[in-house]
């Protein structure tokens, strides 16, 4: 069957895909092209000779040296392989500034290690692009590789299989021991990361710290629920019966960084930019973390017992060492 002839818009939509493909790929054969398109070899030929004479003119209107697409015409009539030599206008399309580059860098490698990012391989390649595109350099950021990686893949594979997850954990207080959950969501507050899971045990949603798991492996068992069947509310922590309220002290600035944790809403700024808010606590040593971690900012004031526990911690950060 004979080749049928393109209309004229077909033909510019077909080259208006074709030159973004070839930009990318940088060198490509003719048959890989013909493939990827789904049209004859022929028909790409004529396509990468067309462009070899598009272009844009100078400020003369006329076609100068550089105006006008380019290949390596060489590699193209003896070896069947396509490579531009020379872009037209694209050095003048907008672009990121290297700054810009590696804040999106960084944010797609962190969507890339959540266990429900659709596209793993389609993430990747954005990367790619976005290094390749960045309007100078981009700064070499990467989101650190470490033993949370390991875990976030075995989650990964039971969500992918709709099976449960089995592994060890040690609670704040509570000794370590086996759990059997059914994994619903992965998800952080700054460094730390979280799963939220249906535990089998306990019949009710339960939220775990990746740090304090381990021997993380995927069950036999097929999954009984998942993320359609349970409620997850909006905030990681919700309060308990047996909870503890801690009120603290703390600059306004800092608010966003406890927004998770918070019993209630904050109470308003006072004169100097402080607010008080009311933390749920099971135990003291979450309370104790999160005030370590803005030295300066933030003060226990109720009750006395969180008051001790931030005091000793201090004592023994302060200690000599033996």
């Amino acid at each position: 069957m004979a080749e049928q002839p393109l209309q004229a818009q077909d033909k510019l939509a077909f080259l208006l895909s074709l030159v973004p493909y070839l930009i990318d790929r940088e060198r490509v054969s003719v048959a890989e092209a013909a493939r990827h398109f789904g049209v004859p070899a022929a028909r790409i030929r004529r396509a990468v000779e067309l462009i070899a004479v598009s272009g844009v003119p100078g400020e003369t209107m006329q076609y100068q040296h550089g105006d006008l697409f380019d290949i390596a015409w060489d590699d193209f009539e003896q070896n069947d392989m396509i490579v531009l030599t020379n872009l037209v206008a694209i050095d003048d399309s907008p672009r990121l500034s290297a700054r810009e580059a590696s804040a999106l860098i960084a944010g797609l490698q962190y969507l890339s290690a959540l266990p429900e990012a659709g596209d793993p391989e389609a993430i990747h390649a954005l990367i790619a692009k976005l290094s390749r595109g960045a309007g100078g350099a981009s700064s070499s950021v990467a989101v650190g590789q470490d033993a949370h990686d390991v875990t976030l893949e075995v989650i990964r594979r039971a969500m992918s299989a709709g099976r449960g997850l089995r592994f060890d954990y040690a609670g704040p207080r509570a000794p370590r021991g086996e759990r059997r959950v059914d994994p619903l969501r992965v998800e952080s507050i700054d460094t730390d990361w979280y799963l939220r899971a249906w535990d089998l045990d306990r019949d009710a949603l339960r939220t775990f710290r990746l740090d304090r798991m381990s021997g993380v492996a995927v069950d036999d068992r097929p999954a009984t629920k998942r993320i359609e069947d349970v409620e997850i509310p909006d905030t990681l922590f919700q309060r308990g019966p047996e909870d503890t309220i801690v009120t603290v002290e703390l600059d306004s600035s800092s608010l966003p960084l406890v927004a998770d944790y918070l019993a209630d809403t904050a109470d308003d700024p006072d004169d100097q930019g402080r607010v008080r808010i009311r933390l749920a606590a099971t135990g003291f040593d979450g309370v104790v973390r999160l005030v370590a971690g803005l030295p300066g900012r933030a003060v226990v004031l109720h009750p006395p017992a969180a008051r001790a526990a931030l005091r000793a911690f201090a004592a023994a950060a302060l200690a000599p060492a033996d």
